[in-house]
């Protein structure tokens, strides 16, 4: 038995992959390594006697190691903002158990208006018509049903008729995702042991479900189960899972609203091409004459952030040196909730130290300060360090979008995410450089 620290330990130890499908997932490139990655005595030793956290010291371990996967759950947390490095074991203790009393209330809600909400069943076939019909299709029925992995599938309630019409646009619209939801979890990290078990995919189910009704004006996306996953995953208790995903969507909710005018991560593409024109103008230039000026060719890289693109194991070490690196301990302060379970603006607290801010966001507070500009996320600048890895290739061998295309889908064998965090890092900084002479 290898000890925590053992050099050369694959996170994906930690996320066993079914034995069938061993061939079909990207390799593990993220390694623990003792004196690098965030280990559980480091973490156990940042805390002061009453809970306190050095937040400085653990975003310097992540950013230079990432953290041990025994840990990652509760790390996570306090990355993504759910907890203030300056509260207390008692304080976060009755945070939390606010949290869990506001989830269980939705998830009773959702259940109210569809009883297969927290019934262990997922729905993988439209239930209700736009009108608001309840849908009795033997034949759709029969086919939803038809399940050889072992887990529950439905998909209708009981009744017909107009006497069981829904009239409420927002229940209607709800109502007409759920199906979507059912049949995206099943697709959803599905070469994982953890998914054979039929209630971590339900859980799947009833966070999204659950997202998509408090969160009306998004609701739900294509994309959304493969950011939720990794929470369900990590954390064991669902409503904990549920309040890291509904904080990973603050920062991402942008990307899925779409309109006919235009997609959600519109702005990203626009930077990322405009990084590329300054940073190497010769590739954009080739880009556009291939149609690919808008960018779109990236459009999955940003709503899912490369997921598809590496291992379980990286992808989720990727994401952590991310959130370090613009970590922000104002997070916690920018929003508080009250006892409706919405969101309202705070007051911010007294300035904190430059050390607990994170790398990337130190260098975007200079340049705030110079220009005002807003920052731009740091994953535009993964995508950027992605082109410019792979500009040879598409320099020469890319003839048209499709080229362009499977030339990115193959990245997951050379792409190494803290490799890609070290150039997003070069990369912002040059970009800004040259932006100043011009």
């Amino acid at each position: 038995m290898k000890r925590w620290g053992s050099s050369g330990q694959a996170a994906d130890s930690f996320y066993q992959v079914r034995p069938d499908c061993s061939q079909n997932v990207p390799n593990t490139k993220f390694k623990i390594k003792a004196g690098k990655t965030l280990s559980v005595r480091k973490w156990h030793a940042a805390f002061t006697r009453d809970g306190c956290l050095d937040i400085a010291s653990v975003l310097s371990r992540i950013q230079r190691g990432g953290v041990h996967p025994t840990i990652r759950g509760e790390v996570w947390e306090f990355l993504l903002g759910c907890f203030d490095p300056g509260s207390t074991f008692d304080e976060r203790d009755q945070i939390r158990e606010r949290r869990r009393m506001q989830y269980a209330r939705w998830k009773e809600e959702c259940k109210e208006m569809d009883s297969h909400v927290g019934s262990g069943k997922i729905i993988t076939a439209p239930i209700i018509t736009e009108d608001g019909f309840p849908i009795k299709d033997p034949l759709v029925l029969l086919e939803a049903t038809s399940d050889t992995q072992g887990t529950s599938i439905a998909t209708g309630n009981s009744g017909n008729g107009i006497e069981n019409r829904v009239l409420d646009k927002q229940i209607i619209d709800w109502k007409l995702t759920l199906h979507q939801i059912g049949l995206d979890v099943l697709r959803t990290d599905r070469t994982m042991v953890f998914y054979e078990n039929k209630d971590n995919i339900s859980k799947l189910w009833d966070i999204l479900a659950v997202y998509a009704w408090i969160d009306k004006e998004v609701g739900y996306c294509q994309g959304m189960s493969d950011l939720c996953s990794p929470m369900i995953v990590l954390l064991h208790n669902e409503a904990d899972a549920f309040w890291c995903f509904e904080r990973l969507m603050r920062r991402l909710r942008g990307n899925f609203r779409c309109t006919q005018q235009s997609v959600g991560v519109e702005n990203q593409l626009q930077h990322l091409a405009s990084i590329i024109q300054v940073l190497d103008p010769k590739l954009h230039g080739h880009l556009e004459r291939l149609g690919g000026g808008d960018y779109l060719f990236a459009f999955r890289m940003f709503m899912v952030l490369f997921r598809r693109e590496l291992s379980f194991g990286d992808s989720l070490y990727l994401w952590e040196m991310m959130w370090a690196l613009e970590y922000d301990p104002g997070i916690c302060s920018t929003y508080e909730e009250d006892n409706t379970g919405a969101v309202v603006h705070k007051i911010e607290g007294k300035v904190k130290s430059i050390r607990q801010f994170g790398k990337y966001e130190r260098e975007n507070m200079k340049k705030r300060a110079n220009d005002g500009d807003g920052p731009v996320p740091i994953s535009v600048f993964l995508v950027a360090s992605v082109l410019k890895e792979n500009s040879t290739k598409l320099l020469q061998e890319a003839r048209g979008i499709d080229d362009i295309i499977r030339i990115l889908n193959n990245v997951n064998g050379n792409l190494d995410a803290k490799r890609a965090c070290v150039v997003a890092l070069k990369l912002h900084r040059k970009y800004h450089k040259k932006e100043k002479k011009s």
